[in-house]
């Protein structure tokens, strides 16, 4: 038997550096386990230590498609055993269904997007007709911002459907919603640790991008050069800010303990809750001005739970 550790589920090692570092500094023992293959025993006892799941909704796109179904099946596994699991499978079903998510927002008092739900193609160019253009179609499995377009009219986002390009969500769920028209060309992300805000980012939209990924493997070039950075630090946006209150309310109620949560300020005065990020990755620069460190604050909150287990984990030993 090896002492109890953190467990770290994903499938994307390009991602881990961060984390891995954070363990590190704070002398919390951790290791990978990348779900992309492999098998579990499922009369056999999982090891002890606690377990980190940050499986992304992306991770078809990385040809990790099965990812999503083994972790359903890993953390199933691992609850039924009493496991300790921060992201566990109430978490993995809202990160991979932005239907999911929606719908838990919207029960917690946060205010959303308008938004239907299309299921295959058949009448998704008529349900579009619904919404004003432009309007936003989307994936209801996304990751990155991947599959969200915006249609200026429904002529063409109806050939679009009808033609070879059209690109389905890999759930077969496709999204309309409105669009959102921001005071000022940006939206903020907001990151929770252990439903605390540790800070929130300013995310430069001025390009029309929806491909908002802000770790540092994301980053863009231009002719090999890093672009200038879409992310900063938002330092108006603190823990007395009424969307946050808002979102630990989602939180308390989801039992989600990690998140990165995005929200818009519109033209007509909402705060618009859009998209819920469980395996939220953090930005290098604005890691480097920020009060407090995502991952730092991850790392103290996996060890204190380590910490409860070894704990316990001794208690029963010398019981015996």
């Amino acid at each position: 038997m090896t002492s109890p550790q953190v467990h770290v589920i994903h499938e994307n090692p390009v991602w881990f550096p961060p984390f891995a570092a954070a363990f590190e500094a704070q002398g919390v023992p951790a290791r990978e386990w990348l779900l992309t293959g492999g098998s579990i025993d499922l009369d056999q006892e999982p090891p002890e230590g606690v377990y980190w799941c940050r499986l992304s909704a992306s991770a078809h796109t990385r040809d990790h498609a099965g990812s999503k179904d083994y972790g359903r099946a890993v953390l199933r596994w691992l609850e039924s055993w009493g496991r300790t699991v921060v992201g566990g499978s109430g978490t993995l079903e809202i990160e991979v269904s932005k239907v999911a998510q929606h719908a838990a927002l919207r029960r917690a008092g946060v205010e959303v997007p308008r938004t239907v739900a299309v299921f295959g193609t058949e009448d998704l160019a008529e349900r579009s007709r619904l919404f004003r253009a432009p309007f936003i179609s989307k994936h209801n499995q996304g990751g990155k911002g991947l599959g969200v377009r915006r249609w200026d009219s429904h002529e063409e986002f109806a050939a679009w459907v009808a033609s070879s390009d059209f690109e389905p969500s890999p759930d077969g769920i496709t999204l309309l919603q409105e669009h959102l028209w921001t005071r000022a060309p940006f939206i903020t992300r907001a990151e929770y640790v252990d439903g605390e805000l540790v800070y929130a980012v300013r995310v430069d939209t001025s390009a029309g991008a929806f491909e908002l990924c802000p770790a540092e493997a994301c980053a863009p070039e231009v002719d090999g050069v890093p672009a200038p950075p879409l992310f900063t630090l938002r330092e108006e946006v603190t823990a007395e800010h009424p969307v946050v209150a808002r979102h630990q309310e989602f939180l308390r109620r989801t039992g989600i303990r990690i998140a990165g949560i995005e929200f818009a300020e519109t033209l007509d005065g909402r705060t618009v809750t859009y998209d819920v990020n469980t395996n939220t990755n953090y930005s290098p620069e604005v890691e480097a001005t920020a009060p407090a460190s995502g991952p730092g604050r991850i790392a103290a909150l996996l060890g204190g739970l380590l910490a409860q287990e070894q704990e316990a984990v001794a208690s029963v030993s010398a019981a015996r």
